[in-house]
């Protein structure tokens, strides 16, 4: 059985929120550069900057398996 889409609009063109999801590392990693590019303070003995893109770095993954998760919950994977 086909997938309904609304008239209007492309086949197999539909919302997926759970995308979004992919746009936290981008955030964490360009977007917020500006606000976060300074040495002090320290955070465990790194500079800020170090261990914000430790954070991440070891946050892209969850981001990845949550937009996943949500897509197949769909029944699209």
């Amino acid at each position: 059985m086909p997938h309904q889409t609304s008239p209007g609009r492309p086949p197999g063109s539909r919302k997926r929120p759970a995308l979004l999801w992919l746009l936290l590392p981008y955030v964490l990693f360009l977007a917020v550069l500006p606000l976060v590019n300074r040495v002090t303070p320290t955070v465990l003995g790194l500079p800020f900057l170090f261990f914000w893109t430790l954070l991440a770095t070891l946050a892209t993954p969850s981001a990845v398996w949550l937009a996943r998760r949500g897509d197949r919950a769909r029944g699209r994977g």
